[in-house]
């Protein structure tokens, strides 16, 4: 067994509880992980973030415990949140199934289904390590507009990932999503819905990490799953369906709401996601 000692350390200080041994977890681009076992024989996760930012920490805390309030969903249990680290219930990984995959589909339904109170969030947050403006707007069209398209496409562009004329096309979508989009009420979000930030345990259920939440249009969640793929995701949208169903044509309005995490892409990675954001756009044209 290892020790670090100052992860220990500040183990202890949150927790009030001896750390008998850490180990480090790969993955994340956003903080450090430690898995972290603790003197009772329960273990935990450590984020660390160098420097520290109460900020971002608290805006992940704050978006676990809203979904965790809407008993719909499998969240890890906050343990604490201070600026320097955010320290979560450990959840052992396994695989998932196509019987938990169904489950899932009945979990998100039920999570979107939770009441809210209109688009947007009372706070800010981010996405990845890019803030995300969460400010209440009164269609989801003008939210997704202003909140969600234009932010990161500007973003995108000001960094030379996308070029003049997949920037044109994007906004030529906007300026049509009043008549793409069906209305709907305001569905709670888990906000950045792709397949690494659902954790399969030793029992194949599915918890949601890693949260951007806010309340938006529920075809966004599902079509951010669609385009980073998810194990027995056709499973898992039949039970969604099944539960909720979507407005008619939803799977050709995939694309209009996969613009919002190829734009992130583009301004946080550049590589294809710029050009791939056009295409999409293009469509709707």
């Amino acid at each position: 067994m290892t020790r670090q000692p100052a992860v220990a350390r500040r183990a202890e200080q949150l927790l009030g509880a001896a750390v008998v041994s850490t180990s480090p977890v790969a993955g994340g681009d956003t903080s450090t992980a430690t898995k972290i076992r603790l003197s009772d024989g329960s273990l935990v996760l450590m984020k660390a973030l160098s420097p520290a930012r109460d900020d971002f920490v608290a805006a992940e805390a704050r978006g676990l415990r809203w979904l965790e309030e809407s008993g719909a969903v499998k969240v890890p249990e906050v343990l604490a949140a201070e600026p320097d680290c955010l320290v979560l219930r450990w959840v052992d990984p396994g695989r998932p199934n196509a019987e938990t995959a169904e489950e899932l589909g009945r979990s998100l339904a039920g999570l979107h289904s939770a009441p809210v109170s209109g688009f947007g969030a009372e706070k800010d947050g981010f996405i990845g390590r890019l803030p995300m403006p969460n400010k209440p707007a009164d269609s989801w069209a003008e939210f997704y507009a202003v909140r969600r398209l234009l932010p990161y496409l500007k973003a995108a562009r000001d960094r030379g990932n996308i070029d003049a004329a997949g920037a044109e096309r994007v906004e030529q979508v906007v300026g049509k999503l009043t008549s793409l989009i069906p209305e709907e009420p305001p569905a709670l979000l888990h906000g950045d819905l792709w397949n690494g930030n659902v954790l399969w345990d030793r029992s194949g259920d599915a918890w949601l990490i890693d949260p951007a939440a806010y309340a938006g249009h529920r075809e966004v969640d599902l079509a951010m799953l669609a385009l980073f793929g998810l194990p027995h995701l056709e499973r898992m949208m039949a039970a969604y369906e099944d539960a909720t169903p979507l407005a008619e044509g939803w799977e050709d309005r995939q694309g209009l709401h996969q613009l919002f995490p190829l734009l992130v892409h583009a301004a946080m990675f550049g590589g294809g996601y710029g050009a791939r954001a056009s295409t999409v756009a293009a469509r709707y044209l």
